[in-house]
């Protein structure tokens, strides 16, 4: 018997889990039609979560959704309130009054209405009634005529004054009457404790109820969370190599969908319960609140993100093999071993960014694109700059992203090389270059700097780093140029000018980063400011924009 109680119970879990599933799947309007037009509507409802209905809830709008709040349990409703009225540490009791308006149904309803209130922490309440209602003693003040709506107690002694305004002002009224009409003794003395009780005693009691009852909902303490993000000995990925190939061929590989593909029902059920417990320690840890819909979503999505990274890695680039390696490797793991990837590429920036000379005047000595890169990198949580301007960084998906981040890294180190170099080889060297150009090293930038030393180079062959010499703008203009207005053309002695006079003073290993920088700048020259140079044979006023020239003394 007790095995077959034991099948009945496993059968009902899973079929639980399957409707969840199938819930799911639906949109949230459908998903809400699906949960009230059942033969048993209350039933379904509080067979879920109160999270996954929190989940509904707040998609389709608690407007929307006011039957689903009216048909769960006085726990659900406790975890409404958990999650959706508290932004960290501090309650929000417009929002607490907000779901109880909500949880309130027709007349004959006000037992159910009751019972979600009372199964509230009772500090909760306290920290409501205190925010909209002022309790006053007629004994103390026999003359106390408030300006606002009013009540009296049963026994006449107090007078409540309500200070909400509009649908708060009724929310409120009703909830004191509620409260009066169920037990006049127990609200007055309710509303005499509101009225000596210290709000940040209660907030910090209530804060701690419900610390622990987030713990039970799979919300770990920030201590365990934090531990998420760990550096792992990620090793060398296993099987064969990863396959960049693959990736540029299809696309994205969604690595944890091709690893759930595999699984069996209760192997899935297991891995869904795992996935769950590390999205909601990655929410945790970020600091965001359970409850805050945009929140979850961006942590759902990098969550998946660093467990499809751990995935890829660990199995070699073989999406056929993630059912195999999520067998093996707890998704804990799974997590760290993707983050740990990136890991790798942050204390690599943090050490360019610390090494002697990287750093003058607060600017990191890089072009423009290697230092978004970096300073994606150094986050707390690393991340992939995009090649649009003002784009926000977005978190890594494949190994691809992360070689191509490994390479812009390279770039930047060896730019940094570069520019050591030409300024001189030591940071008093490369502050005092950057003084010859009379602004601050923020607002000259390395890329104009870098212009400026290699329009010196053509000039004279050698390392200056300097502005560009008023009476040889017209000479560095026939250096550069050559063709018509409406095809100009960069002299092949320009370049070879240049690197003639900068090779010298970079470090072996740093002048192929040094080739493509001249190159890459001669080419801005050329497409900015060649055509307008022929045209005229003098620098157009914005000139100056692109390349630094020294202009002339006022009179």
């Amino acid at each position: 018997m007790s095995e077959n109680g034991k099948g009945n119970g496993r059968d009902s879990q899973l079929a639980l889990r399957e409707l969840q599933q199938q819930l799911m799947r639906l949109s949230p309007k459908r998903r809400v039609d699906a949960l009230l037009d059942g033969p048993d509507a209350q039933a379904v409802v509080r067979a879920l979560p109160p999270e996954s209905l929190y989940l509904t809830i707040q998609e389709v709008g608690l407007a929307d959704a006011t039957e689903l709040v009216q048909l769960a349990s006085p726990a659900q409703f406790r975890a409404f309130v958990d999650l959706g009225a508290w932004t960290r540490d501090k309650l929000d009791a417009h929002q607490v009054l907000t779901w109880l308006r909500a949880s309130r149904g027709g007349f004959d309803d006000t037992e159910e209405f009751l019972r979600k209130l009372h199964g509230m922490d009772l500090e909760v309440l306290e920290l409501v009634l205190r925010e909209f209602v002022v309790l006053h003693d007629r004994e103390e003040n026999p003359d106390v005529n408030p300006q606002g709506v009013t009540m009296e107690t049963p026994e006449g002694r107090y007078l409540v004054e309500i200070t909400a305004e509009g649908v708060e002002m009724s929310a409120v009224r009703a909830l004191v009457n509620d409260l009066i009409a169920e037990n006049p003794f127990e609200a007055v003395r309710l509303l005499e404790a509101v009225r000596w009780e210290i709000p940040g005693e209660l907030e910090e009691t209530a804060f701690q109820f419900r610390k622990g009852r987030l713990l039970d909902l799979g919300f770990p303490s920030l201590e365990d969370a934090v531990s998420l993000f760990s550096r792992v000995d990620v090793g060398p990925p296993r099987g064969r190599a990863a396959s960049t190939a693959l990736a540029s061929a299809q696309g994205h590989v969604d690595y944890l969908e091709a690893a759930f593909r595999g699984l069996t029902d209760v192997e899935r059920q297991n891995a869904e319960d795992e996935l769950t417990s590390v999205a909601n320690a990655v929410l945790v840890a970020e600091l965001a609140d359970p409850g805050d819909l945009d929140a979850v979503r961006r942590v759902g999505e990098m969550t998946r993100d660093s467990l499809s990274l751990g995935l890829e890695h660990l199995t070699g680039g073989d999406p056929a093999r993630a059912t195999e390696v999520l067998r093996d490797t707890p998704l804990r793991r799974v997590f760290q071993t993707g983050f740990s990837l990136t890991l790798q590429l942050k204390f690599r920036a943090d050490r360019l960014a610390k090494a002697p000379g990287a750093v003058v005047d607060g600017v990191l000595m890089v072009l423009p694109e290697e230092a978004a890169a970096v300073e994606a990198l150094r986050r707390k949580r690393p991340r992939r700059a995009l090649r649009v301007e003002g784009a926000e960084p977005v978190p890594f998906r494949s190994l691809r992203e992360i070689a191509a981040s490994e390479a812009v890294l390279a770039r930047a180190e060896a730019q940094v090389e570069v520019l050591r170099g030409v300024l001189g080889g030591t940071p008093e060297a490369a502050r005092a270059a950057v003084a010859r150009f009379g602004v601050p090293m923020e607002a000259l930038g390395v890329e104009r700097l870098f212009a400026a030393v290699v329009a010196m180079a053509v000039l004279e062959g050698r390392a200056d780093a300097r502005p560009v010499p008023l009476g040889r703008g017209a000479e560095l203009g026939q250096r550069l140029f050559e063709g018509t207005p409406q095809a100009p053309r960069l002299l092949a002695s320009a370049s070879e000018r240049a690197l003639s006079g900068l090779e010298g003073a970079v470090a072996p290993e740093a002048r192929e980063e040094l080739r493509r920088m001249v190159g890459s700048t001669l080419a801005k020259l050329l497409s900015e400011l060649g055509a307008s140079w022929l045209e005229d044979l003098q620098w157009s006023p914005v000139a100056s924009e692109v390349l630094p020239m020294e202009t002339p003394p006022v009179p």
